[in-house]
């Protein structure tokens, strides 16, 4: 059975506020740790009341030190928002205060909507040739300084930091095969382009000093609970919460409701069952039949799932289940 990892975009449930969903960040980290779960990654979005994850390496600076062994990382940070160098200063950083620990996954997006992007940028000059200068610039931080090197990422030269390129389209795809460089696909919130993006990467995949083959992570929500009914009325936090954002009204992770069905208009309905597609949520055997046909369907070689509930013990326990579940089929391969 493939590794699976955690997205967590620090959620701020209705009723709560950044503070505490960061605790509860370091508190699921542990607890995915406990479990077995590889990695355990966070994501930079701007301008959203219901994200706390904005400043993620500072975020991730927090769960670092509430954890020892799980590998800590960006999923990812929005490279366009910053410059090289900076981003090779704060990933130094946490490499040396958690060796042998730390991922940075790159985007292309801004991760906010355009005023915040302008905000956090100043202008939107630039192209689309940018992005892949950034990351040869960012890679080439990491690397040992030579002698005479004017310009040094400290710290950060000579670190260990795996860089992956996330995307939801073909363009990450066809860089991260150009460099060699495990892909991250974003088919928990956009699977349009899943397999096309997967295929063009493995065809076109170059081996490089960083990696010897093709590695692709797709992004799946799994709700997991005791029921199948109890997992889908935990579910509609989610799919509120995507409502609401695709309407412009953007703002902390909703209650879960026992009428969503009666909420939806056809639009709605559509929108969400298109952006959702890679969604397992259920009981126990649902779920377990799910992720078997999940993994057989697109060839993943690790899963990043992610699970944005109100209900933070909830949460918990659904990563619990899916943990049990994936111990057995693994024991079972």
């Amino acid at each position: 059975m493939i590794p699976l990892s955690v997205l967590d975009l620090s959620p701020i449930p209705e009723g709560s506020e950044a503070g505490q969903a960061l605790r509860n960040s370091a508190d699921l980290a542990r607890h995915a740790e406990g479990l077995g779960y590889q990695r355990f990654w966070m994501a930079e979005h701007h301008n959203m009341p219901g994200i706390a994850s904005a400043a993620t390496a500072v975020a991730l600076a927090h769960v670092g030190a509430a954890t020892s062994t799980i590998r800590i990382g960006a999923g990812g940070i929005m490279l366009p928002n910053h410059a090289p160098l900076m981003v090779a200063e704060q990933f130094g950083t946490l490499a040396a205060l958690h060796p042998g620990r730390v991922d940075l996954g790159l985007g292309r997006a801004p991760g906010s909507d355009q005023r915040a992007a302008v905000a956090i940028r100043r202008n939107l000059a630039g192209d689309v040739e940018d992005f892949p200068r950034d990351v040869m610039e960012l890679m080439a931080y990491f690397e040992p300084a030579q002698p005479g090197q004017a310009l040094r990422a400290v710290p950060g030269e000579g670190l260990d930091v795996p860089v992956w390129i996330l995307g939801s389209s073909t363009y990450g795809a066809q860089l991260a095969a150009a460099l060699g460089l495990p892909y991250a696909f974003a088919s928990h919130f956009a699977p349009d382009q899943m397999r096309q993006a997967m295929a063009i990467y493995r065809e076109r995949f170059k081996p490089s000093a960083r990696l010897s083959k093709p590695h692709v992570m797709l992004g799946v929500n799994i709700f997991a609970a005791p029921t199948d009914a109890e997992a889908r009325f935990l579910f509609t936090s989610l799919q509120q919460s995507f409502l609401n954002l695709r309407r412009g009204r953007p703002g902390k992770l909703p209650a879960p409701v026992e009428d969503m069905e009666s909420r939806l208009d056809p639009h709605g309905r559509a929108m969400l069952e298109h952006s959702l597609a890679c969604s397992i949520v259920g009981g126990p055997e649902t779920v377990r039949r799910g992720l078997q046909e999940f993994v057989a369907e697109t060839g993943a070689d690790e899963l990043m799932v992610t699970a944005a509930m109100h209900d933070h013990e909830a949460r918990k326990r659904s990563f619990s289940i899916l943990a049990g579940l994936h111990q057995e089929l693994a024991a079972a391969a």
